[in-house]
């Protein structure tokens, strides 16, 4: 499988270990990301498992980096009251930006995009796609500064 197509179904696991860990932060949601596939009978392959563990433990070991880039970024939004779907896609882009500079802002913003049209609401691709374009603004990220 390639990465892109690792990466994906990867992103989507590490959003619902996220999603787990807001609501009960000292889960650990790192450890756990092989044996809730199993236990959940999810087809997560061990690729994408493997990338979402990845995920996960960046947006884990950065929470508090991660919420005041978001914080700053969200205009008029706290964190506590943005929708923990909402809230945990963004945790998951602001943690690829920062952690996986490998991957282009472009790519990270579009599959967080993605995310929210699958799990969000109607307004939540368009809320994601401002706030992360402007925390990877914050974070010396562009499109236009990046090889394409």
């Amino acid at each position: 499988m390639s990465t892109s197509g690792t990466r994906r179904p990867g992103r989507a696991y590490a959003l619902q270990l996220l999603y787990a860990r807001d609501g009960d932060p000292a889960t650990d949601v790192t450890g756990a990301a092989v044996s809730w596939a199993d236990i959940f009978e999810l087809e997560v392959e061990a690729d994408a498992q493997k990338f979402a563990r990845e995920l996960v433990a960046a947006a884990t070991e950065r929470t508090v980096e991660i919420d005041n880039l978001i914080a700053a970024s969200s205009k008029n939004w706290r964190l506590e009251r943005m929708s923990r779907v909402d809230r945990n896609i963004l945790r998951l882009g602001t943690a690829e930006l920062v952690a996986f500079k490998d991957v282009p802002v472009r790519v990270v913003i579009n599959e967080a995009v993605e995310l929210a049209k699958r799990f969000g609401t109607a307004e939540s691709s368009a809320f994601v796609n401002g706030v992360l374009d402007r925390i990877a603004a914050a974070a010396g990220r562009t499109a236009e500064a990046e090889p394409s």
